[in-house]
């Protein structure tokens, strides 16, 4: 049971140490700063740009001005298909200039900001390359997995030093971006298999933990990532290896050893968060829960 997995992994911890793991939280959303300006697709927001980088897209995105106080992007009656193309164009030319890093040639789907759970039925105001979300500022979706022992320990995985975000960091059991066309439920289970060596989940448990959203200032731009986090407490003889390259070692940790981890800043932003947010939903199921 993930409760019982929890409770493990938090009694390992000193009672000074607890309080110290969950001040954490605080670091989820971040202020976003004040020169940040806002863009707009007709009424609907879209996100947040620096001034130099509102000024480049209306200088390369069709149908775009810049006002004095925020972008407007004038595509609301276009297809969903028109605004990918032209963004995705705009996406190019970044690339080209050098202005746009760690290309993926794989597509996230923007639907609006605080949309929490995407279907692929449910058509997107646009869909484009996945590592231009931060450059332009808008909100992107991810899943997220606490790989938990039955004796209270996490899993983590060491980010691969090839990978354009955060190499060589620790992260989360797996964690991936929703691609265009695959639900949160689809991506969840391509990514334990691709990135933990997880294809059946039998004689495992695993249970949905919520979502929870992270906002930064990245050196891409504004990250803006709707988190769906789920736990799974791993059968005693298994242990992850990874499939696709991706991550470089995993590290079976104690409860103290992630804290002094994360207090280090060895973990990403968004692996610390996911690994409160599942925390904090399994206290809430034990019985006379009162918090943490």
């Amino acid at each position: 049971m993930h409760t019982h997995a929890v409770s493990r992994f938090l009694e390992a911890l000193q009672p000074e140490q607890r309080p110290a793991l969950f001040s954490f939280a605080a670091q989820a959303e971040q202020v976003r700063p004040a020169d940040l300006l806002p863009w707009h697709c007709g009424t609907q927001h879209l996100g947040w740009l620096a001034p130099q980088r509102a000024a480049w897209l209306a200088a390369h995105l069709p149908a775009c001005s810049l006002q004095p106080t925020s972008l407007q992007w004038h595509a609301e009656h276009a297809s969903s298909a028109q605004r990918s193309a032209h963004l995705q164009e705009a996406l190019l030319q970044a690339r080209a200039q050098g202005l746009l890093g760690g290309w993926r040639d794989e597509r996230f789907s923007f639907w609006h900001t605080g949309f929490v759970t995407p279907e692929p039925s449910r058509e997107p105001l646009f869909a484009v390359e996945r590592s231009g979300f931060r450059f332009l500022g808008v909100q992107s979706h991810a899943v997220h997995v606490n790989g938990f022992g039955a004796d209270g320990s996490l899993w983590c995985g060491q980010r691969a030093l090839s990978k354009a975000t955060d190499p060589g960091m620790l992260d989360n059991l797996t964690a991936g971006g929703l691609p265009s066309g695959e639900t949160v439920s689809t991506c969840l289970l391509r990514e334990l298999a691709e990135e933990a060596g997880l294809h059946s989940l039998e004689g495992h448990s695993l249970q949905a933990a919520g979502w929870l959203r992270t906002t930064r200032v990245e050196p891409q731009g504004w990250h803006d990532e709707i988190v769906h986090v789920y736990n799974i407490t791993l059968a005693s003889d298994f242990a992850p290896h990874n499939q696709d390259g991706e991550v470089a070692a995993f590290h079976c940790l104690r409860a103290p050893q992630v804290l002094e981890k994360i207090q280090q800043g060895a973990f990403t932003v968004d692996a610390t968060q996911t690994l409160l947010q599942g925390l904090r939903h399994a206290l809430a199921l034990l019985p006379g829960a009162t918090g943490h």
